[in-house]
């Protein structure tokens, strides 16, 4: 479909964009790689009067260290985050998770910032920035300020950023020596996860020490299974790692629609959840 009419801008630094964003308000979009409001645009989804193209606004992409942190640009590509090796060696499960996303083209297209800020619950990375603790920076009007990725994603395609907000970094604490793992259950390549699950694992001495479980496309936005998380403190193989999975659907609220009922998603959970825990874990 031909997308409707708006207004264009193409500013050259993150003020510039702040500035347009503030003037357009809540009927202004970012663009940046394009590939989560493009497909909105075309299929008349999204009706946005004033376009904010910062793809080409400097200082926005690349991976760098500050002590503990790492700190990943927003307009990273999903195919730089996944070669990089700062990611690699202290944030490995989000290079695990982007490299399941979309194909290809849509993985050197695409943007890490855009994937987050577009916050569908059915994509891969934003039950891994709730896994991996990871903090939203946002510039606006008042300043720069930073968010938590357990109250950035507020509801369905919906963030705590404000209308004049840009996302431009994302800050997430090294996870040196945590194994970790992405499951993903979908019906054909390159789709939406029908069911994800973000796993990563802290063991010390044979035992679980501390484990973090993101789910995706298991409610509005993504979850932390929690009740989980705390049945594996303390786990030493796979059968108590079997009993914790059995309660990583409490508390979410999947949908109903043509590629399962709640049902059925709430299964793929606790058969996701226990693969993927296993596999962080070295038990698999």
């Amino acid at each position: 479909m031909i997308p409707p009419t708006f207004d264009y801008t193409r500013p050259d630094s993150v003020a510039e964009a702040v500035r347009a964003l503030a003037e357009g308000g809540e009927d202004a979009k970012v663009l940046a790689g394009g590939q989560s409001l493009l497909p909105l645009l075309r299929l008349r989804l999204a009706f946005p009067e004033l376009v904010v193209d910062v793809g080409r606004v400097p200082g926005l992409s690349g991976v760098r260290e500050e002590g503990g942190t790492l700190v990943v640009g927003a307009l990273t590509t999903h195919h730089d985050v996944i070669r990089d090796p700062l990611v690699r060696r202290h944030a490995g499960l989000l290079a695990a998770a982007t490299a399941r996303v979309g194909d290809p083209a849509v993985r050197h297209r695409g943007t890490v910032g855009g994937s987050l800020a577009h916050a569908d619950p059915a994509g891969d990375l934003p039950a891994v920035a709730l896994a991996l603790d990871a903090e939203m920076v946002a510039v606006g009007p008042g300043g720069r300020r930073s968010i938590p990725a357990r109250e950035f994603f507020v509801d369905y395609l919906q963030t705590a950023l404000e209308p004049d907000e840009l996302l431009v970094e994302i800050r997430i604490p090294k996870a040196d020596g945590w194994g970790f793992h992405y499951e993903k259950f979908h019906r054909v390549a390159q789709s939406w996860a029908i069911v994800g699950v973000a796993a990563l694992v802290r063991r010390d001495d044979g035992h679980i020490a501390e484990a973090r479980v993101g789910l995706t496309n298991m409610g509005s936005t993504p979850l932390r299974a929690s009740a989980t998380e705390e049945a594996l403190a303390g786990a030493a193989d796979s059968t108590a790692v079997t009993r914790a999975a059995e309660s990583a659907a409490i508390g979410t609220r999947p949908s109903r629609d043509l590629s399962g009922s709640p049902e059925y998603r709430a299964h793929l959970a606790r058969v996701l959840t226990r693969r993927a825990v296993l596999a962080a874990a070295g038990m698999g």
